[in-house]
């Protein structure tokens, strides 16, 4: 398994890799996949900020992992969401914590503190993914969401990434993180 940073020539394979994720899954509150073209957009509106990895087997993406904004205001800029999805036959076989590990390394470089994640409450797999990976139930919402005709809870969990008593300076963006690792 390789993993390395997301390009958007992989865009296609991580679309078809979401794609059951909405149509069959309650781990997206999305109705509809989103076309190639918004899936592009999103990743293009995002990748600058923040990063997003691949996991490849045999020239083939299997699964990905990104970062986003958690919240919009000022003091909350510390902070990131991260979201993985891995392909159904590569579940249980470390490719979702491998994704994370670089997400989680590279957030805390940049200048992050804290990473978040929502997890639908029935999926008791990303549960125990999050758990095991060291991060903290921080609250449960019941009927946050509702798919397939039902009502969902959202578990929210929270990993320090590094212990910032003072954060220091706004995090960097990740263009400008991948410019300084190129210096």
């Amino acid at each position: 398994m390789t993993y390395r940073l997301a390009f958007p020539s992989d865009l296609p394979a991580m679309l078809a890799v979401y794609r059951p994720y909405v149509e069959r899954d309650t781990a997206s509150f999305e109705y509809e996949t989103p076309s190639l073209e918004e899936f592009t957009a999103r990743f293009e509106r995002v990748a600058v900020d923040f990063p997003w990895y691949a996991a490849e087997e045999d020239g083939v993406v299997v699964g990905y992992a990104y970062a986003s904004r958690a919240f919009e205001r000022a003091a909350y800029q510390w902070d990131a969401d991260l979201s993985v999805y891995v392909a159904a036959p590569y579940h249980g076989r470390g490719v979702g914590r491998a994704l994370y590990e670089r997400l989680e390394r590279d957030l805390a470089r940049m200048g992050y503190v804290n990473a978040y994640a929502l997890v639908t409450a029935e999926n008791r797999a990303s549960a125990a993914f999050h758990e095991k990976i060291g991060y903290r139930l921080m609250a449960e919402m019941p009927k946050a969401g509702y798919k397939f005709g039902r009502w969902l809870g959202v578990l929210w969990y929270v990993k320090v990434l590094r212990d910032a008593p003072d954060p220091g300076p706004a995090p960097l963006r990740f263009c400008d993180f991948i410019s300084r690792q190129e210096e």
